[in-house]
């Protein structure tokens, strides 16, 4: 029984360590199927994250944080899609100067406003997304199996946590039962055609951008306002480079890229369970060769296991109108 409430416990965890690669997958996912390659993920969700967790702190609402974090999000994209879209530069150059920019700015305006070495102040419970408790969580808790799998792993987590998985579907579906889900990924394939049929490349190319920015914002206020009560210098960690790889690994589908999201989340989980053990053999392990498990692991998955992944045809391709 011990160890079913140990994999629950791990389950758990990955559920909430998956969530932030999750959203910032799916953001990728809109961009790339129109055919935006957006390095720049990283540091959309460092700036959202720095954001959101700002304006909470200021203002005491999460929720004005996490609009907070998505306009900031929008204001990169913006950037982002001016340099690559209108000026037709080269799209992984800009993604990089936008990590760079949120790099720097955010520990200069972290130590400029709060002197705290580029931190801001510690969010209290109301100023933060709190874990919601599903009904029947607490009297199910002492049944065996079921009363675990559901108080701990289904219930208990907070809203933004189940907005993400919720947006599994509904990508799924848009991209591939709508109308505008058939013209975005064919302005990702071939935006010449689309151009010909009287349909503005620009504008969905664009329309994209934006969604990837709710989405990457979203995922930035989680890291700052729902997962911890605070932002910390470069607390994304690289999660916008493992959800590209994420996206290639799911060969820019919606289900398979939760699935390799949740991969990673369990391996990230699995390594804070295994820091300190003694192994056989070799015996404690140092925690920084610990640590590096989840991604030592999911370098060795997308170089041996991934296959052929075909991206749009016209990814990171500037389109140029025939007049």
């Amino acid at each position: 029984m011990q160890y079913y409430t140990d994999l629950i416990l791990i389950l758990d965890s990955t559920v909430r360590l998956a969530v932030p690669l999750l959203l910032a997958c799916l953001a990728g996912l809109y961009s790339e199927r129109a055919g935006i390659v957006d390095i720049g993920l990283e540091g959309k969700l460092l700036g959202s994250a720095f954001g959101a967790a700002t304006v909470a702190a200021v203002t005491g609402s999460a929720w004005l944080g996490l609009l907070a974090g998505i306009g900031v999000a929008l204001c990169f994209s913006a950037v982002h899609g001016l340099a690559s879209i209108n000026l037709k530069g080269n799209q992984t150059i800009s993604g990089v100067a936008l990590n760079f920019l949120a790099a720097g700015l955010t520990t200069f305006l972290g130590q400029a406003w709060f002197q705290r070495g580029g931190m801001t102040p510690q969010l209290g419970n109301d100023q933060r997304f709190t874990p919601i408790t599903l009904p029947f969580a607490n009297e199910l808790a002492d049944v065996p199996i079921i009363g675990g799998l559901y108080s701990e792993l289904i219930s208990g987590h907070n809203i933004l946590t189940y907005f993400a998985f919720i947006a599994v579907p509904l990508t799924a579906f848009v991209l591939f039962s709508t109308r505008f889900g058939l013209r975005l990924r064919a302005v990702g394939e071939n935006p010449k055609a689309l151009d010909t049929a009287g349909m503005s490349v620009t504008r969905l190319r664009y329309q994209a951008l934006i969604i990837t920015a709710i989405l990457v914002g979203i995922g930035g206020t989680y890291l700052s306002v729902a997962q911890s009560s605070g932002f910390n210098n470069n607390m994304s960690a690289g999660r916008g480079y493992i959800a590209l790889a994420a996206l290639i690994f799911a060969k820019w589908r919606p289900w398979p890229a939760l699935l390799v999201c949740l991969l990673f989340g369990f391996l990230d989980a699995l390594q804070f369970r295994l820091q300190g053990i003694d192994f056989p053999v070799i015996g404690q392990v140092p925690v920084q060769a610990i640590q590096v498990l989840p991604y030592l692991l999911t370098i060795i998955l997308l170089a041996g296991f991934i296959g052929r992944a075909v991206a749009p045809k016209a990814a990171g391709i500037p389109y140029t109108k025939e007049r």
